[in-house]
């Protein structure tokens, strides 16, 4: 029945506008820490980013951006994301819709490739972009979808993690977590990685993975700061190791 209902524009709009007033009031309802403390002095010459976040864990993320900060995020074509293309635009998020996959022959036919072009397009506009590092069915484990964007906008990549204390982690593919009003929350922002224009594969093998560790760190440490887990800080924004080098 649930596939019936989805593709009704008034269900759809119903629950994307519920879905937007639900995390507000969880957003109003949560206590955020932030890490660096002048993050927002920090990307402000960087600006337009690339903000990259996990698949499910990106709920709250409109909440961390100043008014002043306009944004689009990448939304997968499927049915069931139209919800989530509703809510965001409530939330003052453009949209943008697409998604990455494994093979080329989902690539092109997921919108891949026009939502490549779009995300660049909207970057050139001096508008930041939105979009998860991982690729639907392959739950953290970053794309080079990010680092290809960045590569030929010439913006810079922030991976960001956020984190609340109180949640339900869902039965889906990416374990995405409901977040709870009353919570603890954190929102831990990593460096900025640059992607020069000229990198051939190996040097997009390795910012890709630059993404990965960064990402895994400030993810660990946004668990941490809300009581679950233990990580130390990001030190100038890279995880522990590489900073240590």
């Amino acid at each position: 029945m649930w596939r019936r209902i989805r593709t009704n524009r008034g269900v759809q709009v119903a629950l994307g506008t519920t879905f937007a007033y639900y995390f507000k009031a969880v957003a109003y309802t949560t206590r955020f820490v932030v890490e660096p403390a002048d993050i927002y002095a920090r990307i402000e010459e960087n600006l337009p980013l690339i903000m990259t976040f996990w698949h499910g864990q990106h709920f709250l993320t409109p909440f961390v951006m100043k008014p002043h900060h306009k944004a689009k995020v990448l939304i997968s074509r499927h049915a069931d994301a139209e919800i989530n293309a509703i809510a965001a635009e409530k939330l003052g998020v453009g949209t943008i819709r697409g998604s990455g996959a494994t093979s080329p022959r989902d690539f092109h036919r997921k919108g891949g490739v026009s939502a490549t072009y779009a995300l660049i397009d909207t970057l050139a506009e001096g508008i930041n972009v939105a979009m998860t590092a991982d690729v639907p069915k392959i739950a953290r484990h970053v794309g080079k979808g990010v680092v290809v964007v960045a590569r030929h906008s010439g913006r810079p990549i922030v991976p960001i993690a956020m984190a609340t204390s109180n949640r339900i982690t869902l039965k889906s593919w990416d374990k995405a977590s409901l977040n709870l009003p009353f919570s603890r929350g954190a929102a831990v922002a990593a460096a900025p990685i640059w992607v020069p224009r000229d990198a051939d594969d190996a040097a997009i093998e390795a910012a890709r993975l630059l993404v990965q560790r960064r990402l895994e760190a400030a993810t660990a440490r946004a668990e941490a700061l809300v009581g679950r887990g233990s990580a130390p800080a990001l030190v100038d924004g890279k995880a522990p190791g590489e900073a240590a080098r």
